[in-house]
């Protein structure tokens, strides 16, 4: 019986455990025009035990970016910055996929001097920090035909620049509001031609990117993130038959492509839905099972061994300990996250994690 301590095979790409990095934004991007930094080689080196790491959301163009100081991968300069993160990483033997974040209306004219878009020209209520403050979200553009087409290629671009950039793959985020789960919910995206009106509509988007990217650089090299039923960022999937049409079909449209992975954060009440979705998925399954008030943690590692998933995905205790996979092999002590510092700031509640040693 396999174990979170057992190697992996992932597409080719062998992991040391199956313990998984999650994807947490830190906006720490203080490099000219976005860039990274080597502070944040030194985060991500630190933490190059983990299986598996998911780098925090890179906007894959200008538009794409939602808040300050969150690193991008669509410039030649941002290439070669993210290449200092790479090489940290791999010289800690491990590994490392980026994650291309396009926010889609979350994000405000201030952040890029451009107008966030959308699947259509809805809102969503509640404010986004700028360098400013706090400001209301704007009503997106919608997206013309001939943007989305943009789009897509610029999903596929990031991906070539991640792969020169020196990353083993990316992973698509389609979950937490942003842009992809945008298209895939009926409240924001309420089109009535070939991209909304039915859950096969509306998951075209997500799967005509996954395929763009899959077609750039290879379909082992391309992870794919959701989170059905999570209301962050407005998102409304209410209706549970729809919420479990939509999700059931757009996993039927994925298997075929032969991604590295399908990847869930686990919202609330659904754990049915989890368990029908990570049986119809033929590939690996990286779950972030849904724990309450208290951060994923040594009991979740039982979940591989009862094969809901494949690897399991740790977000807050990743933050606060860099050598998570050595804690969970003795079961503690952890460090507890200064949720104080988890945007923005210096090393403080960034690298200064103490490690077991």
């Amino acid at each position: 019986m396999a174990t979170a301590f057992d190697s992996y095979d992932l597409g080719g790409t062998r992991l040391s455990n199956r313990i998984v990095m999650a994807p947490m934004t830190r906006s720490r991007a203080y490099g000219p025009g976005t860039t990274a930094t080597d502070l944040m080689a030194d985060y991500y080196a630190q933490r190059a035990s983990a299986g598996l790491i998911v780098t925090e959301g890179a906007q894959p163009s200008a538009v794409g970016q939602g808040y300050p100081n969150t690193p991008g991968i669509h410039t030649d300069e941002q290439v070669a910055a993210w290449r200092k993160v790479t090489s940290a990483v791999h010289e800690q033997g491990g590994v490392i996929f980026l994650q291309l974040m396009h926010t889609g209306r979350i994000g405000h004219p201030t952040l890029t001097g451009l107008e966030p878009t959308g699947p259509s020209a809805v809102a969503a209520s509640g404010q986004v920090y700028t360098h400013e403050g706090p400001k209301d979200f704007v009503t997106p553009r919608e997206l013309t035909e001939a943007d989305i087409a943009e789009t897509i290629a610029d999903y596929a671009a990031a991906a070539r620049n991640a792969v020169e950039a020196g990353f083993d793959g990316v992973e698509l985020h389609g979950a937490n509001g942003y842009l992809i789960h945008q298209f895939l919910a009926p409240n924001t995206n309420r089109r009535t031609d070939a991209w909304g009106g039915s859950p096969e509509k509306r998951t075209r988007f997500a799967v005509d990117v996954a395929k763009a990217v899959a077609d750039a650089i290879g379909a082992d090299k391309v992870g794919f993130r959701i989170s059905p039923a999570n209301p962050y960022n407005d998102i409304a999937e209410t209706d549970t038959t729809e919420l479990e049409r939509t999700y059931t079909t757009l996993v039927d449209a994925l298997a075929p492509l032969g991604l590295a992975y399908l990847h869930q954060m686990e919202a609330p009440g659904i754990r049915d839905l989890t368990t029908r979705l990570r049986k119809q998925w033929p590939g690996t399954y990286i779950l972030n099972p849904f724990t309450g008030t208290e951060p994923t943690g040594p009991d979740e590692l039982q979940l591989i061994e009862d094969g809901l998933a494949d690897l399991i995905a740790y977000g807050a205790l990743f933050l606060a300990n860099p050598d998570l996979p050595a804690r969970l092999a003795v079961g503690g002590p952890f460090n507890t996250p200064d949720l104080t510092t988890s945007f923005g700031g210096d090393h403080r509640g960034y690298t200064d994690y103490p490690t077991l040693a």
